[in-house]
């Protein structure tokens, strides 16, 4: 059986202070702040810790949390197979820069996404530096 998902793509974290919490990824980690962006109510900034996965630091949702967001190539697709195997996702689909995601828990209430990527790079070249600059302030 071929592999349900593409990649793991982002580590999506709960912030209970956004400034503080991303001033400890940039400046005691030595993360590089990829983008920085608040808009409709929410506060997100992704950081390249090392290869694989951004991690996105999100005031919006609680902390402590953890969402594995994985890309597939087709949501509608996946969710319709992983559903004829008792799957169950947690609401209806919703937007994410990078295009329609569905979350879902594992038996033991871990929390994942899945999305499918219709619109790579959202903010720009390699999404970089996109409000990297503001420091978090």
């Amino acid at each position: 059986m071929a592999l349900p998902f593409e990649s793991l793509e982002y580590v999506y974290l709960g912030s209970r202070d956004f400034k503080r919490d991303l001033a400890y990824y940039r400046d005691v980690l030595g993360g590089e702040v990829m983008w920085n962006l608040e808009g409709f109510g929410a506060h997100v900034a992704a950081v390249r810790l090392g290869r694989g996965p951004l991690v996105l630091l999100a005031d919006h949702r609680p902390a402590p949390s953890t969402i594995h967001l994985f890309a597939v190539r087709d949501l509608r697709g996946t969710a319709k197979a992983l559903r004829r195997r008792g799957w169950k996702s947690e609401g209806r689909a919703f937007e994410i820069p990078n295009g329609p995601c569905l979350v879902f828990e594992d038996p033991s209430g871990n929390r994942f996404g899945i999305f499918e990527d219709v619109r790579p790079r959202p903010f720009g070249d390699e999404d970089r530096g996109r409000g990297a600059d503001r420091k978090g302030e």
